[in-house]
């Protein structure tokens, strides 16, 4: 298995940390295919053979760049596992027709943006298909119809959701069989710790993938917020106490938690990819996490 493990008792095989592409394309490194293609070989030179996607990355254009990387280089595709989402109606040049930003969960506009989806991946099945937000108006009947008409098709093998409340999550759990809620949480986004999510993973027995694990970069970069500066201090301060590069201590912090967390990273750089992976060769005792929490909330626990 080396480092792939199954991220539900059903579900597919994954690499334990997946390699998240939103900031490949337009929307951050703007690799060209060359680069991308190296990025996509490093990677799975490495063990890390998986790959987040969604339709909106880059305004609709990082999975066909992805598609003709990936057909470029050395990979075959069935040593690489393909996760995209769906439902975010993204008003961009490549797409005028949408007004304002918006959400559409309609067995039809799904299927069609799978089947856009495989042309651009240049792949004849997607290995996880998410819904990328709930929509006020999703109609979890029509949903259910949409993945199993997929299923059936051979176009996707898995679904799941992203950003979805355990509540919403539970419903159309009811309706077809889902292995992932994508989330975000990190060392400045602890809501998943309180809420439920993590324990409803649990219950379900499959794993969340986590967006965001280093907080969208907000640990590192400039900050006018006083709170977060001083929140920042204190969480460097315990990494300096352990010898820990800060992006370390935040790949530690949620790869303890029982719930066995998937980061999906958000870098284009191969060294900061990997440092996901060498978390895993690291482990932290129930009071160095009690710690970190102590550090970020600044607040004991009661």
């Amino acid at each position: 298995m080396g480092f792939k493990t199954r991220l539900s008792k059903k579900g597919p095989e994954l690499s334990k940390v997946i390699a998240g592409v939103m900031n490949w394309g337009q929307w951050g490194a703007k690799l060209d295919q060359p680069a991308m293609t190296s990025l996509i070989e490093s990677c799975v030179d490495h063990e890390i053979t998986s790959f987040d996607h969604a339709d909106i990355y880059g305004g609709y254009t990082t999975e066909a760049e992805f598609g003709v990387a990936l057909t470029a280089s050395s990979v075959k595709r069935d040593q690489v596992q393909l996760i995209t989402k769906c439902g975010i109606c993204y008003p961009c040049e490549a797409r005028p027709a949408f007004a304002i930003k918006s959400y559409n969960t309609t067995k039809r506009y799904i299927m069609d943006c799978v089947d856009r989806s495989l042309e651009n991946l240049q792949t004849k099945y997607i290995d996880v298909l998410l819904i990328h937000r709930p929509s006020p108006l999703m109609d979890l009947h029509e949903i259910a119809e949409a993945f199993s008409a997929l299923k059936a098709a051979g176009k996707v093998s898995y679904f799941g959701v992203s950003n979805f409340s355990t509540t919403q999550l539970q419903m159309l759990q009811s309706h077809f069989p889902l292995v992932t809620n994508q989330i975000e949480a990190s060392l400045v986004h602890l809501d998943p710790f309180l809420d439920g999510t993590f324990d409803q993973c649990q219950k379900n027995h499959f794993r969340p993938m986590i967006w965001s694990p280093l907080g969208g970069g907000k640990l590192f970069g400039e900050s006018t917020d006083f709170e977060f500066v001083n929140r920042r201090a204190r969480l460097m301060e315990v990494a300096e106490k352990y010898g820990w590069t800060l992006d370390e201590m935040a790949y530690l912090f949620l790869l303890h938690h029982p719930a066995r967390l998937f980061p999906v990273t958000g870098t284009s750089k191969i060294e900061r990819i990997l440092i996901a992976k060498q978390a895993y060769e690291k482990e932290i005792t129930n009071e160095q996490w009690f710690e970190i929490w102590t550090a970020s909330t600044d607040k004991k626990v009661p």
